[in-house]
């Protein structure tokens, strides 16, 4: 494929990343003023997280059903023009059951974005995981400019509405951006009900066996730990450092902005050094770092400190997910089973663990709630070690 043509095809899912990563930081930033004007406790919050969570799994399985029937174009399309239309119906205040599909369908097209975007960008990087770390840096990039954004319009007396109409109309341009695209080019155009292409059958094998794969699971399961613990950042820590007094709404807000500022430069770095450095090395060690900020942050009360101890965690978050999807690149190249699947085990992780948070907060107080999020920060480091050793043993046995 030409310079040109990976640029006509990555271009539209850089921007849509770019949105999605504002929209998905629009989700903590707003959770205040829906928890305030709908009336609902910590527990429904945590409900609304998780239904946003449950969509974006969901996606993960309604998304090759569909674009083996009317193709990835028309699926994307459809399944991403329900993050504007969700978030615009949710200015009006509608009643908590249809606030949760709300929210359930706004996941839904960030699931689409997600499978999407990642599985073009794998598609035609050559197995270089340079690629997916500036998807996921243009993603931060949104993510930066989200909770800023909203801090920018209210301290101008605008509500929160306004940057909910600014982001469904970035997510408008996204959906009219795929529908520009040439990203059919593996369906089965030849048949309605959904034949596929004939393969050749070792190239078919190969693709089946991600599920014998241990590291597909280890990576999944990793990205299920991490999703939960950066779901929780991305939508409880605003209403937890306004709960518990540290700081107040303005600073909290751009003290999220401040962690995006350093996920994109983490994302940066990652994608400079990933090509020299073993990936599940490096996985390792942003887990470990991860581990120690997080420590750091839910252990005191000083805002020096605690500015210190985000802006650390976020610059570290920033390349275990794409870094984590880049080591299973191989594994599930070509297939769209194989990337929704993986997609999907991390996807559980966002759901469960913001609800987790909700029930505590509600019964035990928010500092208890964030503190069982070190549950996934353990879990990570483990599970990044056993990564290590079975990458190792992999590559002794090749070498056999």
């Amino acid at each position: 494929m030409s310079k040109k043509e990976k640029l006509t095809l990555f271009l539209p899912c850089y921007f849509a990343f770019f949105v999605n990563g504002a929209m998905v930081l629009l989700v903590g930033a707003i959770l205040p003023y829906l928890i305030e004007e709908a009336g609902v406790n910590f527990s429904i919050a945590g409900g609304f997280l998780s239904a946003f969570a449950i969509g974006n799994l969901l996606a993960s399985f309604i998304n090759p059903f569909l674009a083996a029937r009317i193709g990835r174009k028309a699926t994307t399309v459809g399944m991403s023009v329900m993050i504007p239309i969700s978030f615009l119906l949710m200015t009006l205040i509608p009643p908590v059951p249809v606030i949760y599909l709300l929210f359930t369908c706004a996941g839904i097209g960030r699931g689409a974005v997600s499978i999407i975007n990642n599985a073009v960008v794998n598609d035609n990087s050559d197995g270089r995981p340079a690629a997916l770390n500036l998807l996921h840096m243009v993603f931060a990039v949104g993510a930066f400019l989200a909770p800023f954004l909203t801090s920018v319009y209210i301290n101008a007396g605008l509500n929160w509405r306004a940057i909910v109409y600014t982001i469904a109309a970035g997510s408008t341009l996204a959906c009219i951006g795929y529908a520009t695209m040439k990203i059919d080019y593996n369906w089965p155009k030849d048949s309605k009900k959904g034949k596929r292409y004939e393969q050749n059958s070792d190239a078919e094998e190969e693709r089946k066996s991600f599920y014998l794969n241990p590291t597909f699971y280890v990576m999944g399961l990793l990205l299920f730990l991490y999703l939960g613990l950066e779901n929780c950042v991305n939508g409880w820590f605003v209403t937890y450092f306004k709960e518990t007094g540290i700081m107040d709404d303005t600073y909290a807000t751009n003290l999220v902005s401040i962690t995006w500022i350093m996920v994109m430069l983490g994302r940066l770095m990652t994608a400079k050094i990933s090509a020299a450095v073993d990936k599940n090395k490096l996985i390792l060690t942003y887990c470990v770092a991860t581990a120690v900020f997080f420590l750091l942050l839910i252990s005191t009360k000083n805002l020096t400190v605690i500015t210190i101890a985000i802006a650390g965690l976020g610059f570290f978050f920033a390349g275990i997910y794409p870094t984590s999807v880049s080591s299973v690149g191989n594994i599930i190249k070509g297939s769209t089973t194989g990337m929704s699947m993986f997609l999907a085990i991390a996807a559980l992780g966002g759901i469960v663990t913001p609800q987790i948070v909700g029930v505590v907060a509600d019964g035990q107080g928010m500092p208890a709630a964030i503190g069982v999020l070190l549950i996934n920060v353990i879990g990570m480091f483990i599970l990044s070690m056993a990564n290590v050793i079975q990458s190792k043993k992999t590559e002794r046995m090749d070498n056999c």
